[in-house]
């Protein structure tokens, strides 16, 4: 199978493409390796990609038209996978732009590269801030979500409208996943983790928002991979939507397309996440204690019914288990000795 990953050098496409490549698969690996976070962490990700025969890279915006189509066209993908994104929600506050030409014009430029290739399944990834004011939980995927919190939210809400359309017009099966607070080993340093971790390692303070009453819907990336390989052969059919116990399907009545979150509906608090961190560094965090940020909510939780019924899985990996891989991978990898 021929898979084109945007998005390769990131916290998640690297994880992909590793897993695929391990598989057999060929993998040609597309991203603009933007400063938005160290780049050298992004490099050292493809590095190992790179390790691969089954691997090509494309270093390119998403923004540059023909470049992304003529990557696209020289793989011949059986199946795209379109991870990159500009991500953060606390950076949308600072640097909108960046977001409405990655996400939104970067995303028209793959869905009109995708129309022309025709792959067999195209793959879009959302994400749980979608359901913005939603205060019914757990989200479910036939939940609306209108009412987004950031611009970040509204982008990737425009970019799962954007995929639908061109699904209905030219027949393109697509599955857009909503991800649920991913983490674990290669994560990115703007994630609360990884900043976390670092600050206790060296005895810093961490700022701990909404005065620790938040609560996230944790996903270990081990099991985020999982569940987009298993969502790969899972091709939507107009007019042939599954039975979900308890719930609805999210097939469109007029295209080859649906929404399904990823996450194993399992919220963890934040202070019980900290303790975690603690138990697994092996030292107290100094708590600095604020109040919400702009365009936090208080609470994601994933309804995974959908999921479960799609591929007979969830994420399962607990949070102990997957901070405390973190840490060995942190230690491995910014700590001599």
């Amino acid at each position: 199978m021929r898979v084109f990953i945007t998005g390769s050098a990131g916290f998640i496409g690297f994880h992909l493409a590793r897993r695929l490549l391990d598989s057999g698969h060929l993998v040609a690996g597309y991203d603009g390796m933007t400063p938005y976070y160290d780049v050298s962490l992004k490099r050292k990700r493809h590095a190992i990609l790179a390790r691969s025969n089954g691997f090509r890279a494309h270093e390119a915006l998403l923004e540059d038209k023909d470049a992304l189509t003529r990557a696209v066209a020289d793989c011949e993908p059986d199946v795209i996978v379109h991870l990159a994104a500009q991500a953060g929600v606390r950076y949308s506050l600072e640097h909108p732009e960046t977001y409405a030409s990655a996400n939104l014009t970067g995303t028209f430029n793959l869905l009109e590269a995708a129309r022309e290739a025709k792959p067999a399944h195209l793959l879009v990834a959302s994400t749980s801030s979608v359901y913005g004011g939603n205060q019914k939980m757990p989200f479910r995927e036939t939940d609306a979500a209108d009412h987004p919190l950031t611009l970040y939210a509204a982008t990737k809400k425009a970019g799962e409208a954007m995929s639908h359309s061109y699904a209905h017009l030219w027949e393109l099966p697509t599955t857009c996943f909503r991800f649920f607070t991913v983490y674990g080993p290669w994560g990115r340093p703007d994630m609360a983790l990884f900043k976390f971790v670092s600050a206790v390692e060296r005895g810093a303070p961490i700022d701990v928002y909404g005065e620790g009453r938040m609560r996230r819907d944790f996903t270990y990336i081990d099991d985020l991979v999982e569940a987009i390989v298993r969502l790969i052969p899972v091709t939507p059919r107009k007019g042939e939507p599954v039975a979900v116990e308890g719930a609805v399907d999210s097939l469109s009545p007029v295209a080859p397309w649906r929404v399904v979150n990823i996450g194993g509906g399992q919220p963890v608090g934040l202070l019980p996440f900290i303790e975690t961190i603690e138990r697994c560094v092996g030292k107290p965090a100094i708590r600095n204690m604020l109040p919400m940020q702009k365009g936090d909510v208080v609470e994601t939780f994933a309804d995974a019914s959908l999921l479960r019924t799609l591929t007979g899985y969830v994420p399962e990996t607990t949070v102990e288990d997957g901070v405390r891989a973190f840490v060995e991978w942190y230690r491995s990898e910014y700590r001599a000795g």
